[in-house]
């Protein structure tokens, strides 16, 4: 496996992983890269390296351009395994002489957790230090989206290594946006937003209001493809993602037994579409998750249906909610909905956990006995009207 040159004397040696479908609750329909970045210099530097699995990949890729060993630094900007999996193995098995580079207290303390005592330099926002004929410095970006979150620019280069900020789980053989469809990495990238980083919009202010300042060529992203010809359109959307901007949208997201519960939606969804508001229509016997929350985190309107079962909501639509608490959705504008046979208990249900998320209630729950009839979903659709 051959390593792909991005700048002169600048490699990416990462990994695909075509056939990921999940990672931790998140479905990835469109697999993902773990992205790893050797310098060749005075001091020959890794930037990051791949989850465990894909090592033979990352030392072949390595091994096409230099001899492991000669590698002098390992930077890694995240602890997560799918990024620091193979430090352990480069360092007793690889790179002898390598010392790890990696942000200070926070990614010290996780690296040696895991790793045990490697040989470590730390290091934090401000800090720099050569390579040869160029330098790396190191920007803390904690929560974006763990505590030891950093990322490293090479000035010369104009090269931003940004690890889990603005990437992707994309697999694709292309390395860069310009040679991938930029619709489909646009939503991938959102999508990825919207799973991993909805709930750090402040910090990832931060971190935009810090890199700002910053001359970029290329983002080198730890998963999915590089951003070289839309990095100002990724950096908007970031921005625009981080403040919390809402658009006149809804999401309409239920689960159903005997169809009433959908007639209910079909009424929701349909009075929505008459004010001019755009729908996201998602049946969770078929909607991953991550996919409604994609669509949740640039929506204003938020209406969550289940059918009462053995007095609970469905089980897809707890799940549901459970998940939704994590991103903590304020904002958004909320109300329940659902069909019942006699004691009704999960509409009021969804009610408190829409609460308990932060979402702001705009009308007392719809609960509708049985099968609703005509008049019951010309009343609904009046409520939304009137909205």
């Amino acid at each position: 496996m051959q390593a792909i040159e991005i700048k002169p004397g600048i490699y990416w040696v990462g990994a695909i992983d075509w056939s990921l479908r999940n990672f931790h609750g998140y479905t990835t329909s469109r697999g993902s890269s773990y992205n790893a970045y050797l310098i060749i210099d005075e001091k020959i530097t890794l930037i990051d390296t791949v989850k465990a699995p894909f090592r033979d990949e990352l030392i072949s890729r390595i091994s096409s351009v230099i001899p492991p060993e000669k590698i002098d630094y390992i930077v890694s900007n995240h602890v997560e395994p799918d990024h620091s999996g193979c430090l352990d193995f480069l360092i007793h098995h690889c790179c002898p002489n390598a010392t790890i580079v990696t942000s200070t207290p926070q990614g010290l303390k996780g690296l040696t957790s895991r790793y045990g005592d490697l040989p470590y330099k730390t290091v934090k926002t401000g800090d720099s230090f050569s390579i040869g004929k160029r330098t790396l410095q190191f920007v803390a970006t904690p929560m974006l989206h763990w505590p030891d979150s950093m990322v490293t620019y090479c000035p010369e280069e104009k090269i931003l290594f940004s690890n889990d900020a603005f990437g992707q789980h994309l697999a694709s053989n292309q390395r860069f946006d310009d040679e991938n469809d930029l619709h489909t990495v646009m939503e991938e990238a959102k999508k990825y937003y919207a799973n991993i980083l909805m709930l750090y919009g402040k910090q990832a202010q931060s971190a935009l209001a810090a890199l700002s300042k910053l001359d970029i060529e290329i983002i080198a992203v730890g998963h999915g493809v590089m951003w070289r010809s839309h990095i100002l359109d990724i950096i908007a959307a970031y921005e625009k993602w981080s403040e919390g901007e809402l658009e006149d949208s809804a999401v309409v997201v239920f689960d159903t037994m005997w169809e009433s519960t959908r007639k209910i939606a079909d009424a929701i969804a349909d009075a929505f579409t008459e004010k001019g508001i755009r729908v996201h229509f998602h049946d969770l016997r078929v909607a991953p998750f991550s996919d409604v929350i994609t669509d949740i985190l640039t929506s204003k309107y938020l209406a969550v249906g289940s059918p009462t079962l053995n007095n609970q909501m469905l089980p897809p639509v707890a799940g549901f909610l459970c998940y939704l608490k994590g991103f903590v959705p304020k904002g958004r504008k909320a109300f329940a909905f659902g069909s019942y046979g006699w004691g009704g208990q999960s509409i009021a249900q969804v009610d408190a956990e829409l609460k308990a998320a932060g979402c702001d209630i705009i009308l007392d729950p719809i609960r509708i006995a049985n099968i609703p009839t005509e008049k019951d979903l010309a009343d609904i659709r009046e409520k939304i009207k009137n909205l």
